[in-house]
């Protein structure tokens, strides 16, 4: 299974050159831009920095607080993280491609001492207990069908009254999703749970959920903008497309019937350890 997801998300061709390539034959120069300008493709999950931002105000973390990113991609959360609270950042994540390019995009942006990419397994994280200030994980579980395994490695790693935040996409109550999605090109590497799962996961694990979110609906208007936005010359060059070819088309088209049914949710929660 860990194999089909990072095939799924691997490339023929080094992701990071598709990038610098991309950003070169529109005469920009990668590392004269700040980390936010990277967020149509490096924060390619619903509402973007946005999210990110606000899923940040709940963690409630003091400058130079050591946190941890679970399924960190390209790094885009991590930089936001990093950036806005002055925070240490280690990401991990399964696909070895993703973190190379994490780690070049941070240095563009001049956030290579705040951020750090490994790869590596969610449900087996290779770090200390009680080693992290706060943690994170956006648009990942989708993926994993040990849910219970990411959330005790999470709690085991986080000090004790740490915060974890998590932005996920749910299984809602509008029926089976259509195919191709972003995580996925058909069911089988597709583990949605739905928010009564996913609070029984995490209080499985140790936690104590202090707020959940269902942010669905903005989360559908959001993508519908999105895509309904003309390009203009300050337009970002490089989006998801580069990740999925032409085929993205379609997998936006079935996230906004998914999301405007609610067959799938956006949620957060904010855990405490």
């Amino acid at each position: 299974m860990r194999e089909q997801v990072s095939d799924h998300y691997g490339r023929s061709r080094r992701l990071i050159d598709q990038i610098a390539d991309s950003l070169k034959a529109e005469g920009i120069d990668p590392e004269k831009l700040r980390a936010a300008d990277f967020e149509p493709v490096d924060e390619f999950h619903f509402r973007g920095r946005q999210a990110t931002l606000q899923l940040l105000e709940k963690l409630e973390l003091a400058p130079g607080s050591n946190v941890l990113d679970i399924g960190s991609g390209l790094g885009g959360v991590a930089r936001t993280i990093a950036e806005e609270a002055s925070a240490k950042v280690t990401g991990i994540d399964l696909t070895q491609e993703f973190c190379d390019a994490a780690k070049t995009i941070s240095d563009w942006v001049g956030l290579n001492e705040q951020t750090t990419f490994t790869q590596g397994d969610a449900t087996k994280l290779p770090f200390s207990d009680s080693s992290f200030d706060g943690a994170v994980t956006v648009h990942v579980a989708m993926n994993i069908p040990d849910k219970l395994s990411v959330y005790k490695e999470a709690h085991r790693v986080l000090k004790p009254g740490a915060r974890f935040g998590i932005y996920d996409i749910l299984q809602g109550e509008g029926g089976d999703v259509v195919y191709p999605m972003p995580w996925a090109m058909d069911a089988s590497i597709s583990y949605l749970a739905t928010p009564k799962e996913m609070v029984g996961f995490l209080q499985d694990a140790g936690f104590k959920v202090l707020d959940e979110d269902d942010s669905t609906t903005e989360s559908f208007e959001w993508l519908k903008a999105r895509i309904s936005k003309p390009k203009s010359k300050s337009t970002m060059p490089v989006t998801t497309q580069i990740l999925f070819g032409d085929i993205a088309r379609d997998m936006v088209q079935n996230q906004l019937l998914a999301l405007d049914e609610r067959r799938l949710l956006t949620y957060r929660f904010i855990c405490t350890a």
